[in-house]
């Protein structure tokens, strides 16, 4: 995944990625591990964020943490420091899906949870980390959008509103943040072949080939494909980019025609 890149391009850079025990956030983690940096992995589940660390090797670390809790996330930035010696990049991959379930079928502290652990708990992060990167003059932050929050994916009205507020805080703290050295910017990833969309096909959820019809590639994405957007972020090959929710989903997102975007074969 990380051709494209230098190899150790991120040597001596610590950086924090939450969420990092699966799914885009472990795909992030796996690939800046690869290219030198030193990665937190931060994920609500203990075990499995000590098994992901394990497997990119002793220098990294694994650090429990509920991303809802202001408290929490401060002492697992606090323990990332101490363990690193800095923070160079930030990666909020921490999220929950929602259920498909019609509004007025829908409990109120179930879309709060949604919100909470999606938008409050990237701003909890950014807000963790802001102060060390501020003191330094430098970092770098990439926050987890999706094209739910650019399109109305009805009826995911949690999820799609709490992935359009990562958008608007993004702008809002990369314009807040320039002038200290922190850039700010997020990614909006469409229909990638990760454990949860695989399962939302098998559920029939989704038809795998109707989307793809609808995706002018006409193809799945991997989580590889987000993994290397955050790497392009976070890099010096960005250095003038903030305040941008960058699209990782095949066209889907640009797409305002009728009918099928792609007509080619399906392999």
């Amino acid at each position: 995944m990380t051709e494209a890149f230098k190899r150790d391009c991120f040597a001596g850079q610590s950086v924090m990625v939450t969420g990092g025990a699966s799914g885009l956030g472990l795909a992030g983690a796996r690939a800046f591990a690869e290219l030198g940096a030193r990665v937190a992995i931060v994920d609500q589940n203990a075990d499995a964020g000590s098994v992901a660390a394990s497997g990119l090797g002793d220098a990294h670390l694994a650090l429990a943490c509920d991303v809802t809790d202001a408290e929490r996330v401060e002492a697992a930035v606090g323990q990332a420091i101490a363990a690193f010696g800095r923070l160079d990049v930030l990666i909020n991959c921490a999220g929950i899906p929602d259920a498909f379930v019609a509004t007025l079928e829908q409990d109120i502290g179930a879309f709060r949870h949604v919100v909470d652990v999606n938008l409050t708990g990237s701003y909890l992060a950014c807000k963790a980390v802001a102060p060390h990167m501020l003191a330094r003059g430098s970092g770098a932050i990439v926050n987890m959008s999706s094209m739910a929050g650019v399109l109305g994916l009805s009826p995911r009205n949690a999820y799609s509103a709490a992935k359009a507020g990562i958008q608007t805080m993004t702008r809002t703290l990369a314009c807040e943040w320039a002038s200290g050295g922190i850039r700010v910017n997020a990614l909006a990833p469409g229909y990638l072949l990760t454990p949860f969309f695989e399962t939302l096909m098998a559920d029939g959820k989704l038809d795998g080939a109707a989307v793809r019809r609808r995706t002018p590639m006409g193809r799945f994405g991997a989580a590889e494909d987000a993994a290397n957007a955050m790497l392009f972020l976070a890099s010096p090959a960005a250095r003038f980019i903030t305040g941008v929710t960058l699209p990782v989903d095949g066209g889907y997102s640009a797409f305002g025609g009728t009918g099928h975007a792609y007509d080619g074969p399906l392999d």
